[in-house]
């Protein structure tokens, strides 16, 4: 990999794609040994959110309640749509986790499924704005019987997840497309030996804090 030089990497991806592994690697400057970047967990972000409002005062963060689907049967289709709204929902958020970052003079990676190429987008021009190396990356895979896979790895007591699986591919789907369209790095997941070598490539590329680079 190449030498960290941003200072808030914004890693965002569907679930099960290897995220949390890859923010693990990129926090440490391997190759200068240098002060190891904070991680920061979105999903943390999110739970927090979520247990200080009510759906009354913000239904776009409540998608998922208890009583979304009363026999249990939300379509792919319908789930995906959640996913996204409440992502959007949480925009918000993501900007004031920069916001707070950008004060403080340790780098740190952002990871989570919610992270919105929008905000992404965003948080990039508000680290420009203030002078700091602000850089989004996106990982995509698309597919679902992949990722069911690496869920079948990560949470055997779980078994076969063929429908969160199916999910999150369609989500990576929607997140690599909206990325390219703001012009934002996605960088696919496979072959999963190279993908630090590939990440680092794409930060450590000509343009790559502009999102100029897809590999």
């Amino acid at each position: 990999m190449t030498n960290r030089t941003w200072d808030i990497l914004l890693l965002g991806g569907a679930s099960g794609v290897g995220k949390s592994l890859a923010a693990a690697g990129l926090a440490t400057d391997t190759d200068t040994g240098g002060t190891a970047a904070f991680v920061v967990e979105f999903d943390d972000v999110v739970a927090a959110v979520q247990e200080l409002t009510v759906p009354e005062q913000h239904p776009g963060l409540h998608l998922f309640g208890d009583d979304t689907a009363p026999d249990g049967a939300l379509t792919p289709e319908r789930v995906l749509e959640f996913q996204i709204a409440t992502a959007e929902a949480l925009e918000p958020a993501l900007l004031g986790v920069v916001r707070n970052r950008l004060t403080v003079p340790v780098p740190a990676v952002v990871e989570g499924d919610y992270l919105t190429p929008a905000a992404c987008a965003r948080a990039v021009a508000l680290g420009r704005a203030a002078g700091r190396d602000v850089r989004a990356v996106f990982l995509h895979e698309g597919d679902a019987d992949r990722i069911a896979a690496n869920y079948a790895a990560r949470e055997p007591e779980s078994g076969v997840q063929a429908d969160r699986a199916e999910v999150s591919a369609r989500y990576s789907h929607w997140l690599a497309a909206e990325a390219r369209r703001h012009a934002l790095p996605v960088v696919d997941c496979r072959p999963w030996a190279t993908l630090a070598d590939r990440i680092g490539l794409t930060l450590g590329g000509a343009g790559a804090s502009r999102g100029q680079i897809s590999v």
